[in-house]
């Protein structure tokens, strides 16, 4: 996996959290590479452009907790900000009306009458969360300091008028290519390359450098009409300039970074991702998985909620019960999250699993509603792990379970066939508590053998489990004779039904000769 494809993903997080729909960043991104490729920039600037516009706008998430208190739906009110000026009259009353429209009659007076009092300046701060959340991630993957130090200037405006207050050729030639390319990207996929050239003729000299603009304008038709009809992802991919890889503990380390950063999205969310993924990761190992399947357990773990970015935090930080339509809502990410790991092919193994983090055994969950024996064993760890975690955290409409409390409402769980009772128990026993049946996985199977059994499900011969495990024929016949005595079979369509009957089996992929 590279570093493109990990901040690409977040990027289609950004997306949703912008109110716009995904690969708006990515199609942004093009446009801005592109336009500095037609204006001669070096390798390096390019180069800045293109992890600067992946990057830029990702840290909407950031300041949704507080967006939401002063302006409601913070989709909404971001997706309304392309048709303003930041920084403008346009923008205050813009400002002005959301908040005037939210919120309880005392809100509605003093807030926008705060703006008002302050020309706007009390948005600056979340502007302020925004760069410096953007700039911390962009340290943590290694980017270097020039695109740090752009990312600081996302909310400058070429006159001078933005946040932080820098003015014409102080601000990056970077910054202002990509701050030129979000906007025009809006405006061409609504209304064509007329309305795209348009925005950007009427903004020059106010948030967008004259000169820019004037290339944009002279290239424009080419540049807007040559985007992908459709995805954008393949190109996005193809254009970055210098393709760096991200493998064993690099790429754990990136995901906790992106799973932190998810994790901004509401205050209630702080620490959740990264705690769902060690626990589950503790109990698959406590349960008997070999190891490669706790790692890519633990890495679905920590991107499971990627699509909260796609509900607004008006439900999502709501102080009571949600309606039916806000329930909807909700469930609608996980879709988000599994569209999202779908585009990288480096994680289909962590998105299969992630994307099923909120099933259920009986059928119950979202967003599939899929159930029994669908479920991998995997993705059975993650939700337990995902519920007993969620339940010992604060909620608007809830304080925090205590542990025990917690165990209790889990195995009821259990009992009820929502949960799978021995991934239960597993999470339980993981998070300190006393678990009601021996530890292990199913019917006493060791990691070893649950390898063996998942190959000879796949109908592999025994000299084809022992090449695949690297060990000789006569301990893989040994293997399988104590598997058989075991879980009480002696055929290989047995064996495979209780392994899929227990979710030990992700696929029935035939294994090659």
């Amino acid at each position: 996996m590279s570093v493109a494809e990990l901040v690409g993903t977040l990027s289609l997080s950004a997306d949703l959290g912008l109110g716009q729909p995904m690969e708006h960043v990515a199609r942004a991104c093009l446009i801005a590479v592109r336009l500095a490729e037609l204006m001669g920039l070096s390798a390096d600037d390019r180069g800045d452009t293109y992890y600067l516009g992946l990057l830029a706008f990702v840290g909407c998430t950031a300041d949704s907790h507080e967006s939401a208190a002063l302006f409601g739906d913070d989709l909404e009110t971001r997706a309304g900000v392309y048709d303003v000026e930041i920084g403008s009259p346009a923008m205050l009353a813009y400002l002005l009306r959301r908040a005037a429209g939210h919120g309880s009659l005392l809100h509605r007076a003093t807030v926008p009458a705060r703006l008002l009092a302050t020309g706007g300046s009390g948005v600056r701060p979340l502007m302020a969360t925004h760069c410096q959340v953007t700039g911390q991630l962009a340290a943590r993957l290694g980017l270097g300091e020039r695109v740090c130090g752009c990312l600081e200037q996302t909310f400058t405006r070429w006159d001078g008028r933005g946040t932080p207050p820098m003015q014409g050729e102080q601000i990056a030639l970077p910054t202002r290519l990509v701050q030129l390319a979000d906007v025009v990207e809006v405006h061409h996929r609504h209304g064509g390359v007329a309305a795209a050239l348009d925005v950007a003729r009427r903004r020059a000299g106010g948030p967008f450098d004259p000169a820019v603009v004037a290339e944009l304008v002279r290239h424009g038709p080419v540049l807007l009409d040559g985007l992908p009809p459709e995805s954008s992802w393949a190109e996005l991919m193809a254009a970055d300039p210098t393709p760096r890889a991200l493998t064993g503990e690099g790429l754990d380390g990136a995901l906790e970074a992106l799973a932190d950063f998810v994790d901004l999205k509401s205050p209630y969310f702080a620490g959740h991702s990264r705690g769902v993924a060690d626990l589950a990761a503790a109990a698959a190992r406590r349960a008997g998985h070999p190891e490669p399947e706790v790692r890519t357990l633990r890495r679905a773990g920590l991107v499971h909620d990627l699509g909260r970015s796609g509900v607004p935090n008006t439900i999502w930080d709501k102080p009571g019960p949600l309606t039916a339509l806000e329930r909807e809502r909700v469930e609608l990410h996980a879709y988000y999250t599994d569209r999202m790991l779908r585009r990288v092919p480096a994680l289909a193994d962590v998105g299969a699993v992630a994307a099923l983090a909120h099933e259920r055994l009986d059928g119950s969950g979202y967003h599939r509603g899929v159930a029994g024996t669908a479920l991998p064993a995997t993705a059975r760890l993650l939700a337990a792990a995902c519920c007993y975690h969620a339940m010992t955290e604060p909620r608007p409409h809830r304080p925090a379970r205590t542990p025990d409390e917690a165990a209790r409402e889990l195995r009821a769980e259990g009992r009820a066939g929502r949960l799978d009772a021995g991934a239960v128990e597993a999470v339980l026993g993981s998070a300190g508590h006393r678990p009601r049946r021996a530890a292990g996985g199913p019917a006493g199977l060791t990691p070893r053998e649950i390898e063996v059994l998942a190959l000879l499900a796949r109908a592999a011969s025994t000299r084809q489990i022992a090449r695949r495990l690297g060990i000789t024929p006569k301990t893989a016949g040994n293997h399988i004779e104590r598997i058989y005595l075991k879980i009480g079979v002696n055929t290989r369509a047995a064996a495979a039904l209780f392994a899929m009957q227990h979710g030990l089996l992700g696929s029935l992929e035939p294994v090659e000769p």
